[in-house]
C-alpha cells in the first residue's frame, strides 16, 4: 500500500508541474460555463425587427411600442412597401418583419378580428421559430386584454404551467450538459494521454516491471485525474448556483456521488484507450472525435434522442453521457431521489466495470 501511495503522489506531482494540463483541467469548466451562460445561451434576445404599418393607428402603434420595449426585440427600421422586405433580409438587417394591414384597429373594433403577418428569416429555422413565438406572445397578451373587456358567447381559456423551469432559463439545460461534456472530455482524454506519454518515453515498461502489480500501476495513473475532475464538478456547481442563479433542487451528496461514478466511467474509458494506442496524437484524436462527438449527439443535451431514427436511439444506449445527463437533470432540475436514477446508475456502474476490466487485461497481455 505504501508503494501504491508513493505512485499516486508521484502522479500528482507530474500533473501539478504540467501547467498546460492544469489550465485545461481547471480553466476549461470556467470558460465553458461562462460561454454557455452568457454568450451561447439558447435564448434569442435583441433581435432586430422591421415594421411595415399600413394602418398607422393607435392599436398598431401600441403594439409596436410593446415590441420595441421587449428585451427580445429592437425595432430598427420602418418599411413603406413589401418590396423592401427582401432587401432587409438580404442585408441581415432584421430577423423578423411584422406587417400590419390597413384599418387594423377598425377591424378589431367592428369585426373582432384582424390579421397580422409575420415574415421571418428562415435561413436559421430554429432562431426564426423562436423569434416568431416571442412576437406571437406579445400579440396574444394584447388580445387577452381586449377580450377581458368584452363578454364573448363562447370562450376557451388555456392555462399553461412550466414545471421545474417556469422562467424557461437556458441554464437549466446547459449546466447538466456542460458537466457531462467536460467530464467526458477531460476524464477520458487526460488519462489516456498521460499513460500513452509514459509509453512513448519508455517509462511505462519500467513501471510495469516494478514490484507493484500492473493493476495498481494503472490505477495510480488515474487517481490524480479522479481528484481533479471531482474539483471540476464542484467548480461547475458553484458557478451554476452563484453565477447563473440555478438552484440544486435534489440531494447534493447524491449528485456528487453520481458525478464520482461518471468520472470513474470516463477514467476507465481513458485507460482503455491508452491500452490500445501507442501515440499521444492518436489518444487525443480518439478522445476528441470518438468520445466528444457521440457525447454531443447522443447525450440529449443538444438534440432530442426521441427525434432520432430507431437505430440511432439504440446506439445512444451505449454512450455513457446519455445516462449521466439524465441523472444530473433529474437531481438538479427536478429534485428527484435515487429511486428515479437507479437504472441509470446501474448502467454506468456496469459500463465502468466492463471498461476497466478490458483495460487492465490489455495491460496484462502487453506485459506477457
Amino acid at each position: 500500500m505504501k508503494t501504491f501511495v508513493a505512485f499516486i503522489r508521484k502522479e500528482f506531482w507530474h500533473v501539478l508541474r504540467d501547467t498546460r494540463s492544469l489550465v485545461i483541467l481547471l480553466g476549461l469548466p470556467v470558460v465553458m460555463m461562462i460561454l454557455f451562460g452568457f454568450a451561447l445561451s439558447s435564448e434569442v434576445k435583441n433581435s432586430n425587427v422591421a415594421i411595415l404599418d399600413y394602418s398607422n393607428d393607435d392599436a398598431s402603434r401600441l403594439l409596436i411600442d410593446r415590441i420595441d420595449q421587449s428585451q427580445y426585440f429592437s425595432v430598427k427600421e420602418r418599411l413603406t412597401s413589401e418590396a423592401q422586405i427582401e432587401r432587409v433580409f438580404r442585408r441581415g438587417e432584421a430577423r423578423l418583419v411584422i406587417i400590419f394591414p390597413q384599418n387594423f384597429q377598425e377591424d378589431l373594433s367592428h369585426t373582432n378580428q384582424a390579421q397580422v403577418r409575420f415574415i421571418g428569416d428562415a435561413s436559421d429555422p430554429n432562431t426564426s421559430n423562436i423569434v416568431i413565438n416571442y412576437a406571437s406572445s406579445i400579440f396574444r397578451d394584447y388580445q387577452n386584454e381586449l377580450t377581458e373587456q368584452k363578454k364573448l358567447p363562447y370562450t376557451i381559456e388555456t392555462e399553461t404551467r412550466m414545471l421545474y423551469n417556469p422562467q424557461l432559463k437556458s441554464s437549466y439545460n446547459f449546466v447538466p450538459g456542460v458537466m457531462t461534456l467536460i467530464l467526458m472530455l477531460l476524464g477520458a482524454m487526460m488519462t489516456s494521454v498521460s499513460i500513452v506519454k509514459e509509453k512513448e518515453t519508455g517509462t511505462m515498461e519500467i513501471l510495469l516491471v516494478s514490484p507493484m502489480r500492473p493493476l495498481l500501476v494503472v490505477l495510480s495513473k488515474a487517481v490524480p485525474y479522479l481528484f481533479l475532475c471531482f474539483i471540476d464538478v464542484v467548480i461547475i456547481l458553484l458557478l451554476a448556483v452563484f453565477l447563473l442563479d440555478m438552484p440544486i433542487r435534489g440531494s447534493l451528496p447524491l449528485l456528487l456521488a453520481e458525478s464520482l461514478l461518471f468520472i470513474l466511467t470516463t477514467l476507465s474509458l481513458g485507460l482503455l484507450v491508452s491500452a490500445v494506442v501507442d501515440s499521444q496524437q492518436t489518444a487525443m484524436f480518439l478522445s476528441l472525435v470518438g468520445f466528444l462527438m457521440p457525447a454531443l449527439v447522443f447525450s440529449g443535451f443538444m438534440f432530442p434522442i426521441e427525434n432520432m431514427p430507431l437505430p440511432l436511439q439504440i446506439v445512444s444506449n451505449i454512450v455513457p453521457t446519455k445516462w449521466y445527463y439524465s441523472i444530473v437533470r433529474a437531481i438538479m432540475v427536478k429534485g428527484l431521489g435515487f429511486s428515479y436514477v437507479a437504472k441509470q446508475t446501474l448502467i454506468l456502474a456496469v459500463m465502468t466495470v466492463v471498461y476497466l476490466t478490458v483495460a487492465i487485461r490489455k495491460f496484462k497481455i502487453r506485459l506477457a
